[in-house]
């Protein structure tokens, strides 16, 4: 968007600019593929193509099955969408702010147009501060919602801000997602890991000289790597703070 509600837009690009990015990744030589494709590769039961690159787009903002699926299709990209099903459904509840969102029925046109959809949760809470029934909840029923819209099993997860713990992830695989990704502003690698898959987090500052120095696999550290002392004092000072003011928004 050239003018993004102002929460969001730390994390917005504007049209031309995210042209110039999708043309810095058609350019580089790379494959696009989507987080099958990397699942299948991390759990040992395909190769993946020479280079390869996973594109993913979160929440489901109003351009996702507009605009930006026409300018990635109209450069050979595919990518992963992961859906807040909460802020698309007709009468759903979320924790995003206001802002132009896609419709449910509108995953279908995603689909239609390549991209692959997978599940970001129902209201985008933090999901390590949230207690089992609600975190179960949070990742069964976005999956199911989906699942129905769609009329096939969605095995791919994203955490909501990249929000995550060893709980988090143990349920992420006892509710039938084959992988879930974080943030962590890292590369992947072939090591990494399929709970918390290594993703950048693209900001607005972000040129395309950024995107052509991580295609080239550089300016970003490679997963996989432990959580540091403030990444976990940051998780236990949001659970402290949702047990006294309840589930907060992602973001």
């Amino acid at each position: 968007m050239d003018d993004p509600p102002a929460w969001i837009a730390e994390f917005t690009v504007t049209p031309r600019r995210f042209g110039e990015h999708l043309d810095a990744v058609a350019d580089s030589g790379r494959t696009p593929v989507t987080v099958s494709a990397l699942a299948g590769h991390l759990a040992g039961r395909a190769p993946l193509p020479p280079r390869p690159v996973v594109l993913t787009f979160d929440d489901g903002f109003a351009d996702l099955p507009g605009p930006t699926a026409a300018a990635l299709a109209g450069r050979g990209l595919t990518g992963t969408a992961y859906l807040t099903t909460g802020a698309i459904a007709p009468s759903g509840r979320s924790l995003l702010p206001p802002a132009p969102m896609m419709r449910l029925d509108e995953a279908l046109v995603l689909e239609d147009a390549g991209l692959e959809v997978g599940g970001h949760t129902v209201t985008h809470a933090q999901l390590d501060t949230l207690g089992r029934r609600a975190l179960e909840s949070e990742l069964r029923d976005s999956k199911a919602t989906l699942e129905d819209t769609l009329g096939h099993a969605i095995r791919h997860l994203a955490y909501p801000h990249g929000y995550n713990s060893g709980a988090v992830r143990r349920m992420a695989a006892a509710t039938g997602y084959e992988t879930a990704a974080a943030v962590r502003h890292a590369l992947s690698s072939e090591r990494d890991e399929r709970y918390r898959i290594a993703r950048l987090i693209v900001r607005r500052g972000h040129t395309a000289a950024d995107v052509e120095s991580w295609m080239r696999g550089e300016g970003a550290r490679v997963a996989p790597y432990r959580d540091g002392a403030p990444t976990v004092g940051w998780r236990w000072y949001r659970r402290a703070r949702a047990a006294v003011r309840g589930p907060g928004f992602a973001g």
